[in-house]
């Protein structure tokens, strides 16, 4: 079943234009990090703080929440094993994670070493900041609305 899974992994990723495909595919090049039969961490060519790194599955799938149970626990054992790697290694305050598909339509998880006040950081600082302003956001936070959405999302 291996020799399948990636002779399917190769098929895919011989006919498709995205960066990802072909840097599992070793058609582009990256500085890799670590691998697994379903998953790959690389350096982010364009890094937010040393050590950037994006971890992404093999298999060409647009949103995290799309892949196998087999894959996201690949994905995510990887980003574990990797953050605390920087932690050791680089000793940022903490190891941000994201995930992203949106611009390059291939899962990828972001672990980006941060420390108080770099972009990240000041970034997310910034986030939390609107989530306290009343403006528009105001509506999503009343409790009828917050107890709502909690019974829609337990199903």
């Amino acid at each position: 079943m291996k020799g399948k899974e990636k002779g399917k992994t190769e098929k895919r990723v011989k006919t498709s234009p995205c960066i990802f495909c072909q840097i599992v595919a070793r058609k582009a090049g990256a500085y890799r990090v670590s691998e697994d039969r379903l998953s790959l961490a690389i350096l982010d060519i364009h890094p937010l703080n040393r050590g950037h790194c994006l971890v992404l599955p093999k298999r060409h799938v647009p949103w995290w929440h799309d892949l196998t149970r087999e894959e996201t626990r690949s994905l995510f054992a990887m980003a574990r094993k990797l953050a605390r790697r920087m932690m050791k290694i680089l000793r940022p305050d903490f190891v941000c994670m994201y995930a992203r598909g949106r611009r390059i339509p291939h899962t990828h998880l972001f672990l980006v070493p941060t420390s108080s006040g770099d972009l990240l950081d000041r970034f997310f600082n910034a986030l939390e900041g609107a989530q306290e302003f009343p403006g528009k956001i105001r509506p999503v936070k009343r409790k009828k609305a917050l107890k709502e959405t909690a019974r829609l999302l337990k199903g």
